[in-house]
């Protein structure tokens, strides 16, 4: 394996888009039949956007010229509270490693690097949703459960 782990700029849109894609089309295990063409266009919108003021990191994986692996992290802020005073906040997202290359570290460091450009920045506060097969890598990592955070979904 020759791995290529490089920070996502906006010459990267189009490889950006095609990967969330398919890392949505796993995670929800939706076939090639499955119409994300609403989503392909808030994709490119949403990139276009965060890479440009500042408030996404992307890392794309290659291994030569074949793409492996992805990960994202996306800043926000909320109201400051007493334990995030800046209110200043990172979720990380779009996760992805390849099937063939599964189980070789790739999402690891992948992580570390994103970790690594919170930390930068200086957030404090780190948040995902985590599915079944990555929450091991999570935990690994030093991720834990939240215990109080609630979701409305409206339709």
């Amino acid at each position: 394996m020759n791995l290529n782990y490089r920070k996502a700029t906006i010459e990267d849109l189009e490889a950006l888009v095609r990967t969330r894609i398919e890392v949505l089309r796993a995670a929800n295990k939706l076939g090639a039949d499955a119409d994300m063409s609403e989503v392909f266009r808030y994709s490119q919108l949403y990139y276009q956007n965060a890479l440009s003021d500042g408030t996404h990191t992307a890392y794309l994986v290659f291994d030569g010229s074949r793409f492996v692996g992805a990960g994202a992290v996306s800043y926000f802020q909320v109201m400051p509270t007493y334990h995030n005073p800046s209110g200043n906040k990172a979720y990380i997202m779009n996760m992805y490693t390849h099937p063939d290359y599964r189980r070789k570290g790739i999402a690891y460091r992948t992580l570390e690097l994103l970790v690594e450009d919170i930390k930068s920045r200086e957030i404090t506060s780190i948040s995902l949703e985590a599915t079944d097969m990555g929450r091991p890598l999570y935990e690994k990592f030093g991720f834990t459960k939240m215990k109080d955070e609630m979701e409305l979904v409206l339709s």
